[in-house]
């Protein structure tokens, strides 16, 4: 089959940054909880903490941010985290697709984050001749404002009074982060300094991807037309939990003037339901410029944190990640989304309490009305979560058991024998490279390696599997599914 575009969209750029926050760590989800039942567990947790120059030059966060192909990642012997494999590789911060931010930057830029009288994110000015450098001379964050600092003694009575959540870099206490305590907040568990914490990070880390993703395709912030955020965070009031209003307010933080914006919620599957909605709008000339924006998970960092305590390996689960993808018309060498009817995969109401069923949906279908094979697909990205991180927390690797059913499909299907998976697996195949943070490694993270393969003419098509895990709701015991294609486009191969 030629592809021509149909009318098609593209996905035209993307970023993929880390941030690298090990001091947030204990205010993960399952770290927070702990240390609540037994207080020793923080001093665990600090002497767990990888440094940054450790973080930086792990090779899944160096393929996270296109230093590393997958496949390169793969022909290096594991583990990855032991000193040798961080020695094969310099210190380089930035990448092809973004960046691994520093925590001391990304305290000055969850400040300009804030947006609230009284302050909610607090600066020590006792730090400031280390972090306002980070933000003032960085080449691509430097325009975010609203940069000040303040004496750690004037917020330090409300650290000590449970009010306020302190803010560290190792022992130095860089700032805090307060409840909202005007009268309406005061009241408001939801509007207390841990909640606000998971809020402004995810709208920070989605900010600091954006302004990437500005900066790679040399776009002004007033080009772009519509943000759709895909984040898991609940933003909002006692009255209105989860209501949203993160993608305009990462659009206002980024200067995106003309731009207007919406989330969208669908647990780990949110990337891929925003990508196929900002498709949508594109192809419908709704809105020639759309921006997916995906900002990083406070509550998932540490969540495996025990099992590398116990191993004495450091905390791998460190890292907020945050992408950012450019959906336009066909521009006639980006690569081609697919949106033709039919050929979005999902898992529909009926099918999704089997694996068998859903992948039938997710692949085969979509596949049928494209008129190819399972075999006509060069490489199909599904939960792209580190297995360094799930198998010493016991959770195995998530990849691998991905790709063991994609090639039973294949089976099935009668396009390939049983003897044939394994080889089959290592061509399509990838391990994964991204961290444990819920909607960030669903297949998308793999996008801007696609698209410098596409673009290169090394790569014909790539298949994109989410999942989305609808059941943690307790409101249904189903999950939920979303697949699309990306094919070269075919201005690009002639």
């Amino acid at each position: 089959m030629i592809n021509t575009g149909n009318g098609n969209p593209v996905i035209r750029n993307c970023s993929q940054c880390l941030v690298h926050v090990p001091d947030l760590v204990r205010y993960g989800s399952k770290p927070r909880r702990e240390i609540q039942k037994d207080t020793s567990v923080l001093a665990q947790v600090a002497a767990s903490l990888r440094a940054f120059e450790e973080a930086e030059r792990y090779p899944p966060n160096q393929t996270f941010i296109g230093n590393l192909t997958p496949d390169a990642l793969s022909a290096l012997p594991r583990p990855w985290y032991r000193p040798e494999a961080l020695e094969q590789h310099g210190r380089p911060t930035t990448g092809p697709f973004g960046e691994i931010i520093s925590q001391d930057l990304f305290y000055a830029v969850l400040k300009c984050a804030n947006v609230l009288t009284p302050a909610l994110i607090e600066l020590a000015a006792e730090g400031r001749e280390r972090i306002e450098p980070l933000l003032n001379n960085h080449p691509v964050l430097s325009p975010f404002d609203g940069l000040d600092f303040t004496a750690a003694g004037s917020f330090q009575e409300e650290i000590d009074n449970g009010s306020a959540l302190p803010l560290y870099s190792g022992d130095a206490l860089r700032g805090c982060v307060r409840r909202d305590n005007r009268a309406e907040g005061r009241e408001d568990d939801n509007l207390d300094a841990h909640t606000l914490l998971e809020a402004l990070c995810t709208k920070a880390s989605g900010a600091i991807a954006l302004q990437w993703l500005l900066h790679r395709e040399g776009l002004g912030a007033e080009e772009i037309d519509y943000v759709i955020t895909c984040g898991e965070e609940a933003a909002g009031d006692r009255y209105q939990r989860g209501a949203g209003g993160m993608a305009k307010s990462i659009a206002e933080m980024c200067g995106c003037t003309n731009a207007s914006g919406m989330d969208v919620k669908n647990f780990c599957a949110g990337p891929a339901s925003a990508l196929v909605t900002a498709g949508a709008l594109v192809k419908a000339g709704v809105y020639e410029r759309v921006a997916v924006v995906a900002g990083g998970s406070l509550a998932k960092l540490g969540m495996k944190f025990q099992a590398f305590v116990e191993l004495g390996i450091p905390i791998l689960d460190d890292c907020l990640g945050a992408m950012a993808f450019l959906v336009t018309a066909d521009d006639g060498v980006s690569p081609i989304f697919h949106l033709e009817p039919g050929t979005i995969g999902l898992a529909k109401v009926g099918s999704s309490t089997s694996d068998e069923a859903v992948y039938r949906e997710l692949i085969l279908k979509p596949l049928q009305k494209l008129g190819l094979n399972m075999t006509d697909v060069d490489k199909y990205a599904p939960e792209l979560h580190n297995p360094e991180i799930m198998e010493h927390a016991g959770s195995g690797d998530v990849v691998h058991k991905n790709y063991r059913m994609i090639a039973a499909m294949a089976v099935m299907a009668k396009e390939i024998g049983k003897p044939d998976m394994p080889a089959f697996m290592d061509r399509i195949g990838m391990p994964g490279f991204a961290p444990t943070q819920g909607h960030i490694p669903s297949a998308v993270p793999f996008i801007g390696h696609a698209l410098q393969a596409m673009q290169q003419g090394e790569m014909r098509r790539a298949m994109f599997l989410c999942k989305a895990s609808l059941f943690l709701n307790r409101l249904t015991e189903l999950y939920d599914g979303v697949s699309f294609m990306l094919e070269a486009n075919a201005g690009a191969r002639t």
